[in-house]
């Protein structure tokens, strides 16, 4: 079981929150350290000193950790267009020695859109355009060194993209496809993923999305194709302590307004963590990302790095 630490600075840090964090996920043994692409807080707290960009964050990263893994759940398809953000995460991937993954969604929060004056079209616009940018991503990375690539679609054109620059992982950064749809998202993961990500949810409802997001694998002729079969991996909310007041502390902000969907958190002993890995882990997952909802709770970090991570056959 590898297991990664997810993080929101949207709630409110700065890059040397995250810097402090991300080298002690390092320290701690973690597989990676990913972070949320928001440029708000979802509730009505501020989120001080303000949003950082994701990508800008793990370039810094990238440059100051050594082993970790880096990426995003996930960047927002209404952020950025395609073609740039091919060149901005093969050069992240360049700069971390080819440690990069890049976890993509069709974006969802309107509020941060109205905000900064992002676009946001209806989600069917949202999901389709998503799919473009998954089959030029991916296309410019795997296009080889010396041709170019051309793309006449809905809603991107490229023509003649001298595809470059090239990132260190072949044929590409892997990519992760996740969440709750029934349809759409497990025939994009199919189509385009290394991992399909289910965050936050309780097991049976994980256990439903990996049957769906099998069946479309088969659909799709992924085997056949010689494709390596998805990884599948959950989220989980966790606000673990070495006594239950310490838990329940930790889990004071999960009780706050949010624009988040309902979730199944893991709160009390590093024991009950251990004990719902494993239970992800007997449906298939081979992966988690914990979310860990304050960057200055650095104890709570090696909390889980002393009492979890021994405990998982596996982990690094």
């Amino acid at each position: 079981m590898r297991v990664a630490i997810f993080t929101e600075p949207h709630r409110g840090a700065s890059y040397d929150d995250q810097l402090r964090f991300a080298q002690l996920c390092e320290a701690g043994g973690f597989d990676g350290f990913l972070r949320a692409d928001h440029y708000r807080a979802m509730g009505d707290e501020p989120g001080l000193p303000g949003p950082t960009d994701a990508w800008l964050t793990l370039a810094a990263l990238a440059r100051e950790t050594s082993r970790i893994r880096l990426g995003t759940l996930v960047t927002s398809a209404t952020f950025r267009l395609p073609g740039p953000l091919a060149v901005m995460v093969a050069q992240v991937d360049q700069m971390s020695g080819g440690r990069v993954e890049l976890g993509i969604g069709a974006g969802w929060y309107e509020r941060e859109h109205t905000a900064y004056g992002i676009p946001f079209p209806p989600v069917g616009e949202r999901f389709d355009r998503l799919a473009e940018q998954l089959e030029i991503v991916t296309g410019l990375w795997r296009t080889p060194v010396g041709e170019t690539y051309s793309w006449a679609g809905e809603h991107y054109q490229l023509a003649d993209a001298p595809a470059l620059p090239k990132p260190v992982q072949q044929p590409g950064p892997p990519v992760i496809v996740g969440g709750r749809g029934p349809k759409r998202t497990p025939d994009l993961a199919a189509r385009y993923a290394d991992e399909f990500n289910m965050p936050f949810k309780s097991v049976e409802e994980t256990a439903e999305a990996y049957d769906r997001v099998r069946e479309a694998c088969e659909r799709a002729g992924r085997a056949e194709a010689g494709r390596a079969p998805l990884v599948l991996s959950a989220g989980i909310v966790v606000a673990i302590g070495r006594t239950d007041a310490q838990a329940q502390l930790r889990a004071a902000p999960l009780h706050v307004k949010s624009a988040l969907p309902p979730e199944d958190p893991v709160v009390g002993s590093p024991a009950q963590l251990v004990d719902r890995i494993g239970e992800f882990a007997a449906i298939g997952a081979t992966r988690v990302h914990l979310r860990l909802i304050d960057l200055d709770d650095l104890d709570h970090l090696e909390l889980i790095a002393a009492e979890v991570l021994p405990q998982l056959d596996g982990t690094r």
